[in-house]
């Protein structure tokens, strides 16, 4: 028998790669118990990367939820880990050391095992702090290639690195193969290369599925010494996500490895439990192109986890693009068109700002350069000429070295606008900032948390947990559930009973006397230049709808009735109504 392999289900990672939202603390500790009783996980991946800041979105404390998702694995000796973008840790942008080095603290604390620390270029400057903040924390460092395909990537590039990060006392290296376009040849390779010059380092290999290569690459790296693989589970594996853990154990149990077996009735059972959490709310913002594997990922390399994401933004820059064709009598673009566009101009960006690895940040940064470049070129304005400071901090050195040189292109259009290229140790440029937080929790009257959580949780997510704690961030969750249930039940309805389904949860508002409507009025009863008020906006009993002035001259307020959520409007600024007519409809708050 071959030797043994262990499996890591990523459970954060199945939703990450899905969706925008990760399950409530109550339906994490639902899960846990029977994530056990599969029986054929060693780890689990319990939170890290946007696990954190969706939680605060939806107006639930992070710290309660992964403190409640860790303690069953703890308590039976299962591994958990966790996502850590290095520079960034839990964030799209950098965080300050102090922050960082106590985010260590904290998690271990919680119940986490272990940080996988990556950078999104691959920058040690990035890691080897984290190194040793995790093991002064008490935690094992997981430090982390980010594996992709270009001419600078080679297996001399990723040695030296790993090199690096074994000196610094990462105790483990993951191969990160965020868009699932790592050669499995050479991911066997790397792997046999890091085994035989450290046999004594675990090696984890987490692969997305998108392209199809996955389970070829899963094989490869077992063959050549890897000793944990990231697997999912139904009704989230594969797609832009990972590879089924029933699928991965027949491959190498059928290859003579050493594998655990599988509890199937535990398997069905989380399955359907997954299936519940998505049919109670999480579904209505997962993606369903998420589902589908693409080759086309092949050419561009971006990673699964932001499909999503990247299909809205290219569908409001298809919408601006095509008003601009339609405008010059060219033919509008489709979806399709417009993907293929994309892609292929991220192939064009990608190698002139450096190969960075295409995950995030840098994914967002280099698919938002192409995006706009397109939209650029179809204003006549050519490419590169819409960059933010994010954009251009990644080209500059502000986040890290660039793996490959940059075009001359690039870097004549930085001088041109006086932009300075930079060679400093990323983290010089970010001060320490917990003494501001601390003030802040002070002068609100906000607890620290056990081990200092809340007072990390609000230095790592200012903004997202100032709305959490006000209570602003349940409001619109509860508010956008509202929009997706409606935008699902329109997709199903005809018009017809579209405007019947919202009235019969709605307050119908009439005109009580013929006149003409107006939606303000100045303060010398002049009617005032205004928009309509949007849909969704707002009211509280009482509060003025609109006003109407009556044939005979008096100014007449319509009151909001009960008060509620505007779902339909069918008057407009000046029209003339008559007594009875209906002006608008307000579902009552206690229609929900």
């Amino acid at each position: 028998m071959k030797k043994k392999i262990q499996f890591s289900l990523v459970y954060r990672d199945m939703w990450q790669s899905s969706g925008k939202f990760q399950p409530r603390k109550d339906q994490l500790e639902r899960i846990a118990p029977v994530i056990i009783e599969m029986g054929c996980f060693a780890r689990v991946e319990t939170n890290g990367g946007a696990f954190e800041q969706v939680c605060l979105l939806a107006g639930e404390n992070p710290n309660d939820a992964v403190r409640a998702f860790c303690k069953p694995f703890n308590e039976v000796g299962i591994k958990t880990h966790m996502l850590d973008r290095g520079l960034n840790a839990l964030r799209m942008y950098p965080v300050p050391d102090d922050v960082r080095a106590l985010m260590y603290k904290v998690k271990h604390a919680q119940g986490v095992d272990i940080p996988r620390i990556f950078d999104g270029l691959n920058d040690t400057r990035n890691i080897i702090p984290s190194i040793r903040w995790a093991k002064e924390a008490g935690m094992t460092p997981q430090a982390t290639l980010c594996i992709t395909t270009s001419p600078v990537h080679t297996l001399d590039y990723y040695m030296a690195i790993a090199d690096e990060v074994v000196a610094a006392g990462a105790e483990e290296i993951c191969l990160k193969d965020m868009a699932g376009i790592g050669q499995p040849a050479f991911l066997g390779q790397l792997t046999k290369m890091i085994k035989t010059k450290y046999p004594d380092i675990i090696i984890q290999y987490h692969g997305h599925s998108g392209p199809g290569l996955s389970m070829a690459s899963i094989l490869e790296v077992c063959e050549n010494g890897a000793d944990i693989i990231d697997t999912a589970i139904e009704p989230l594996s594969w797609g832009k996500v990972h590879p089924d853990i029933i699928s991965v154990q027949s491959m190498l149990k059928n290859e003579g490895f050493d594998v655990p077996e599988i509890n199937m009735n535990a398997y069905m059972k989380a399955r359907s439990l997954t299936q519940e959490f998505i049919d109670d709310w999480l579904g209505y913002f997962i993606n369903p192109g998420n589902k589908h594997m693409s080759s086309l990922l092949l050419g561009c390399g971006l990673p699964g986890g932001m499909m999503g994401s990247m299909m809205a933004d290219l569908g409001g820059i298809m919408g601006t693009i095509n008003n601009l064709r339609r405008k010059k009598g060219d033919t509008e673009l489709t979806t399709d068109d417009m993907l293929v566009k994309l892609f292929n101009e991220v192939e064009y960006v990608w190698p002139r700002v450096g190969y960075p690895p295409l995950v995030t940040p840098f994914s967002q940064y280099v698919k938002n350069i192409a995006l706009m470049n397109l939209l650029t070129m179809e204003q006549g304005k050519g490419r590169f000429v819409m960059m933010d400071d994010s954009m251009w901090g990644m080209i500059l050195g502000k986040s890290g070295k660039v793996p490959g040189p940059l075009a001359p292109e690039i870097v004549e259009l930085a001088e041109k606008q006086g932009r300075k290229f930079v060679t400093d140790d990323p983290r010089t440029f970010y001060p320490n900032a917990l003494d501001d937080f601390r003030k802040e929790m002070d002068e609100n009257g906000w607890e620290y948390g056990r081990d200092d959580e809340e007072l990390w949780e609000l230095a790592m997510h200012p903004e997202q947990y100032r709305n959490y704690k006000s209570g602003q961030a349940k409001k619109n969750l509860l508010a956008d559930i509202q929009k997706a249930k409606d935008a699902a039940l329109g997709s199903q309805l005809s018009p017809e009973e579209i405007a019947a389904f919202k009235h019969a949860k709605a307050d119908a508002l009439v005109a009580p006397v013929k006149g003409q409507l107006f939606w303000e009025f100045g303060g010398d009863g002049e009617a005032a230049p205004t928009v309509e008020p949007h849909i969704g906006k707002e009211y509280a009993e009482g509060d003025t709808f609109c006003y109407i002035v009556a044939t005979w001259g008096e100014i007449v307020t319509v009151p909001a009735a009960l008060g509620g959520k505007l779902v339909e409007i069918n008057a407009k600024q000046g029209a003339k109504v008559a007594k009875g007519d209906v002006i608008a409809y307000i579902e009552r708050p206690n229609n929900g």
